[in-house]
């Protein structure tokens, strides 16, 4: 909400972005309640608001004066040239606030007819600040931050609405955005992503698995990534005396989704599941990533010799911290992490756990649990 009220005071139009169903509407339906000038709020979900619309300029002309909600603008991408007009006419500060379930990048034309009049808001699912006081750590990671599935006492509930969440992507969402597909194909691409999250993407893999070209896989994981769905990390390679891997590695950007894809229907058979370490590596890497400053910037380093730090955070192309992320109370620390710091010679640097204590294990490396990492140290980075 603060950062929101800091744009509110300089730009003519907010873009607030992010995931289906993770909390934008209710976010600016608050907000607009403490505007010093009234608003409209208008859901182009719905046909009665959008048939508002079908004449824009005369509609719009009429709210001179107030704050102009559009939520779901990925459903009218006509707009944004109209928008751009009327600015210039009258160029106040919150003149509109637009929603979409789709990346800036996604909706090109905002990009392009909005330069320098907008600025954008991305909002993810609850983050481990927002809800660590009422709920645990294994509940947040096992459910993940969506709130209509974490808000829930009823885990039968969460279970079917992450379920039903899934095929509203697969069966509309996705095709509105523009990925041209079969669903069924869709749905096995997202499915092997889940397997292949927190490793290195292997495009070769997935295009064979699914009969499709290298280049269509690769395009379509750009749309996952602009609907908000995975994140790709890549690698720090500026040190071109090693030879290093280069490819990215992937990720799914909430863990309940991850969970519901890979058919892990509990806490306890997540604990005896192979894929607990790279389940805790999705979820501690997407807190870093919600809550991280926006001068820091995330990526791996691995070298062909073996050596590998889960996360790199640098400030420009300056590397600042490696990050080994462990699920673990008393992690085992790997040579090659000791090798990537001396490659990247990052003086501030981590191993994060689920609940250990904190303590140094070298003049330069910390153990720490993941709250103390999100409250304690990511400020100071």
């Amino acid at each position: 909400m603060a950062k929101l009220k800091t744009l509110a005071k300089l730009f003519p139009v907010i873009g607030i972005t992010g995931p289906r169903q993770c909390g934008k509407t209710t976010l600016v339906k608050e907000f607009i309640k403490h505007l010093d000038k009234d608003s409209i709020y208008l859901d182009l979900e719905k046909h009665s608001d959008k048939a508002k619309l079908n004449e824009p300029e005369l509609y719009l002309q009429q709210y001179i004066n107030k704050c102009v909600v559009i939520d779901e603008i990925q459903f009218k991408p006509d707009l944004f040239p109209l928008l751009r007009s009327l600015v210039d006419e009258n160029r106040v500060p919150v003149r509109f606030i637009i929603l979409g379930s789709a990346s800036p990048s996604l909706l090109k034309q905002s990009s392009e007819s909005l330069a320098g009049r907008i600025a954008y808001l991305e909002l993810s699912p609850f983050n481990l600040l927002e809800i660590s006081e009422k709920y645990s750590l294994e509940t947040h990671h096992f459910t993940g931050g969506y709130p209509e599935a974490l808000l829930q006492d009823d885990k039968e509930f969460s279970d079917l609405w992450l379920e039903n969440l899934i095929a509203t992507y697969i069966q509309r969402d996705l095709p509105l955005f523009g990925l041209k597909a079969d669903p069924l194909t869709i749905r096995r691409l997202w499915e092997m992503t889940a397997w292949q999250n927190g490793n290195i993407l292997n495009g070769s893999s997935l295009a064979k698995s699914l009969n499709l070209n290298y280049h269509t896989v690769f395009k379509y994981l750009s749309y996952f990534e602009q609907a908000y769905l995975i994140k790709t990390i890549p690698p720090y390679y500026i040190n071109q005396k090693k030879r290093l891997v280069k490819t990215p590695k992937i990720y799914l950007r909430d863990t309940g989704i991850l969970h519901s894809l890979l058919r892990i229907s509990s806490y306890d058979q997540l604990l005896g599941s192979p894929l607990l370490g790279a389940s805790w590596e999705a979820y501690v890497m997407n807190q870093i990533y919600d809550i991280k400053s926006n001068e820091l910037d995330l990526f791996f380093y691995r070298t062909h010799n073996g050596a590998e730090t889960d996360l790199v955070l640098t400030k420009g192309l300056v590397p600042v911290s490696c990050i080994e992320i462990k699920f673990s109370s008393a992690p085992k620390i790997a040579k090659g992490f000791y090798t990537c710091i001396d490659d990247l010679k990052t003086e501030n640097n981590f191993v994060i756990t689920p609940h250990s204590d904190n303590y140094p294990i070298k003049n330069n490396i910390m153990v720490c649990n993941i709250k103390s990492f999100i409250y304690d140290f990511l400020p100071d980075i």
